[in-house]
């Protein structure tokens, strides 16, 4: 019997030791593949020091709506609600739109001789539509005005019409007299006492509307309307007038070449009342698109660089059908009398010299 038990204990033993050496033998194997799995999974150190970190995408976050709005957008004062100024404003707007990108804003405004103060204390204003001798009054208030606005385009000319009765014969003849200038904020009423300033006559200004100061014509009433605007005039080829009703020359001459332009009216134009082959020699007011002269490289300059680029690029969509006919006369390289070009206007025609005609 303690022989068995001796047997019995030693079999214990024996199974034990086995258990515990195929449990250690597991435990080997185990190490074994976790070692394996670790070398796999992690790259030699030597390798990770020279592959890149994983760069993290940095998320900008999205503009303010007023932000995006106002990156791009020019202020373009344009005139009043029924002139020409106003017009070719918002064909200029739509023409050179590009949504965020470029957004121009047409303004309503008292009129193209009052745009000038608009584009130098205005908020917004980038860029006006104007006439040229509009900057004589401000030489005096702004004695720098000259650098500090430049112009883009010269739009059109707009002649001056000096209609006379029968009985005038010469501008002498109006001194004393009643001339009609148009209604206060046009061209007319701005330019027309200015050119007779110049011209030495002391006449007696009245600012009603044409329509009614020529029917006072007619009566005798009114000796006389002066018209700024561009030719042909529709109170001239549309209405019949007696014989003697006619045009005045304008000659000129060295007092008018601060801002003003040679012109003519013909027979062609006005064929019920200037003579075939027949011309009456005047003058015109340049009605000009012009810039405040912001300093390079600021934000309203790179602005204004972009809206140049856009318009006269896009000049010949202007010239199609369906827009004004102003704009088939155009001519990008025409100077304005009194002003130096904007620089970005003077830098696209260095570029694109093919698109610039002679300067007129």
């Amino acid at each position: 019997m303690g022989r068995h038990v001796m047997d019995v204990a030693m079999g214990r033993v024996i199974a034990d030791g086995a258990r515990n050496a195929k449990a250690g033998l597991l435990l080997r194997l185990a190490l074994v593949a976790l070692t394996a799995l670790f070398t796999i999974v992690q790259p030699p150190e030597a390798d990770a020091q020279t592959q890149p970190a994983p760069r993290q995408l940095r998320r900008e976050p999205p503009q303010k709506p007023q932000v995006t709005m106002n990156a791009w957008t020019v202020g373009l004062a344009g005139g009043l609600l029924e002139g020409a100024p106003i017009r070719l404003a918002a064909e200029m707007a739509r023409v050179v739109d590009d949504g965020d990108k470029l957004h121009v804003l047409p303004i309503v405004t008292r009129g193209p001789t009052e745009n000038v103060n608009s584009l130098l204390y205005l908020r917004g204003i980038d860029v006006a539509i104007i006439n040229s001798d509009s900057l004589e009054e401000y030489k005096s208030q702004v004695p720098d005005i000259q650098q500090r606005l430049a112009y883009v385009l010269n739009l059109f000319p707009s002649e001056l019409h000096v209609f006379v009765r029968p009985e005038i014969q010469s501008l002498n003849d109006l001194a004393g007299k009643k001339v009609n200038f148009n209604t206060l904020g046009t061209a007319a009423a701005y330019s027309g006492p200015l050119i007779f300033s110049r011209l030495g006559l002391d006449v007696e200004k009245t600012f009603i509307p044409h329509q009614i100061a020529l029917e006072q014509m007619r009566k005798g009433e009114m000796a006389a309307v002066v018209f700024i605007t561009s030719k042909p005039v529709d109170a001239f080829t549309r209405g019949r007038w007696d014989p003697g009703f006619k045009f005045l020359p304008v000659p000129y001459d060295r007092k008018f070449e601060d801002y003003y332009l040679p012109a003519t009216l013909d027979a062609t134009e006005y064929p019920g009342l200037i003579k075939q082959g027949e011309r009456v020699m005047t003058i015109a007011v340049p009605t000009a698109l012009v810039a405040f002269n912001f300093p390079a490289k600021s934000n309203r300059f790179e602005r204004l660089e972009r809206f140049v680029d856009y318009l006269f690029s896009r000049i010949e969509k202007l010239q199609q059908p369906g827009f004004d006919q102003k704009w088939r006369t155009i001519n990008l390289a025409a100077s304005v009398p009194g002003l130096t070009r904007f620089p970005a206007a003077q830098a696209w025609l260095d570029r694109e010299p093919r698109a610039a005609r002679p300067s007129q």
